[in-house]
């Protein structure tokens, strides 16, 4: 077995929120071909617990604590220095200490990079000649701009010179590496048609889903209190996209589906809810869980899945689950992008607040109607969405063949 460098932002188990999902299954797949050397941040003490188990899989690793708070005031120093704060947020000594050090001990064959946040610890080794695969996931930059078009002053002009200064930092790492991977052909198109981006070294990776882990088939105890039917959202709530989801499902959609149907429940279901999303459980009919163990009972309870996102990059993983566990799901056109499925046939997607409001109430109104679209959309994911099926492409990719 050659050896192979996988460097994530974040400790990638448990998979319990979107990047860390595709990047335990990218590193369980690389594992299998490569002694993995694993190098990355925890930036939830939770999360230290899973360190023994990621020891076990990998030949070293080193995993760098952040403390989210520290890392905000640190990330500040780019706005002195003229560099993005992605990047000033997640610069650590320690860690590009153990990058160097993991390469001068080891034949390193090739880099895998998760995020570009973790190119600067991957470009430090002076003189690789191997092969460095960049993740990027999404596009960041493009994520930021987004968050510009939403916020007042100064947070717009913080987040249009992130999204800036990220846009010149993903094209010059791109064409610092031998292959650039995206979530979503939509991903990797928008990115081919930058200037000075070689488009024949961007790929397509989707994410896929555990078909046998997202079984709806299976017997699960009722999470929610006696009441009326559950609509529930999924994700976790300390990020800005799911936030103003839940806020805007909750401010002009909820109440006209509950003018229709009183004792419908919005049920939203995630760790770290930050003030605002709490304040939302003061809301007749509205549910806030925080972190649960697990989610799958409270998707197979609801009536209705919904993924309201109105800023939103690459695939919603949020959505593949919930059609998994053959629950119906309506998702706006956001949520929908980059997923392989027919809308109207194997889940609803809708737009404005009255739209999304309509075709909530058409499934409550009609269960037969809703169990069907249900097991569409997860006959829809079999075979397609396995991750076996979708990280094949992977391995040509790392090997360059």
């Amino acid at each position: 077995m050659e050896d192979l460098l996988f460097l994530a932002h974040r400790i990638p188990y448990p998979p319990d929120k979107g990047d860390k999902i595709r990047s335990w299954h990218l590193l369980r797949h690389l594992a299998l071909r490569y002694r993995v050397h694993l190098g990355c941040f925890v930036d939830d003490a939770q999360d230290h617990r899973h360190e023994p188990m990621l020891r076990d899989l990998c030949a070293s690793c080193h995993f760098a604590p952040l403390d989210p708070r520290k890392a905000k005031l640190g990330s500040l120093r780019g706005l002195l220095t003229g560099d993005a704060l992605t990047f000033a947020w997640f610069r650590d000594s320690r860690l590009t200490r153990w990058v160097g050090e993991t390469h001068a001990a080891q034949p390193i064959a090739a880099q895998v990079i998760f995020s570009s946040s973790m190119a600067p610890f991957a470009e430090s080794v002076k003189g690789f000649r191997g092969r460095r695969i960049v993740d990027f996931i999404d596009l960041d930059s493009d994520k930021w701009r987004q968050y510009a078009d939403t916020a007042g002053q100064p947070m717009r002009w913080v987040y249009r010179r992130e999204s800036r200064l990220l846009a010149k930092a993903e094209t010059a790492i791109a064409a610092r590496s031998s292959a650039s991977l995206f979530v979503s052909e939509a991903e990797a198109d928008l990115f081919r048609q930058r200037p000075g981006v070689a488009a024949e070294h961007v790929h397509a990776i989707g994410n896929g889903v555990d078909l046998d882990y997202f079984n709806g088939s299976q017997s699960y105890a009722n999470p929610y209190p006696p009441g009326g039917p559950v609509l529930v959202f999924t994700g976790m709530m300390d990020y800005r996209a799911n936030v103003d989801a839940v806020r805007w499902f909750a401010d002009p959609v909820l109440p006209l589906i509950r003018a229709r149907h009183p004792d419908v429940r919005f049920a939203i279901v995630g760790a770290k809810p930050d003030d605002t999303v709490k304040r939302l459980a003061e809301r007749p009919g509205i549910i806030v869980t925080g972190r649960v163990e697990d989610v799958r009972p409270y998707v197979a309870h609801a009536a209705v899945a919904v993924a309201p996102l109105r800023i939103a990059r690459g695939i919603q993983n949020k959505v593949l689950e919930a059609m998994a566990m053959a629950r119906p799901v309506v998702a706006s056109a956001e949520a929908f992008e980059g997923i392989d499925a027919e809308p109207g046939a194997d889940l609803e997607v809708a737009g404005d607040a009255a739209h999304f409001a309509e075709t909530v109430c058409r499934l409550l109104d009609d269960p037969a109607k809703a169990k069907a679209l249900g097991a569409r959309g997860r006959q829809c994911l079999t075979g397609r969405y396995t991750w076996e099926s979708r990280l094949a492409p992977l391995d040509r990719i790392v090997e360059g063949t």
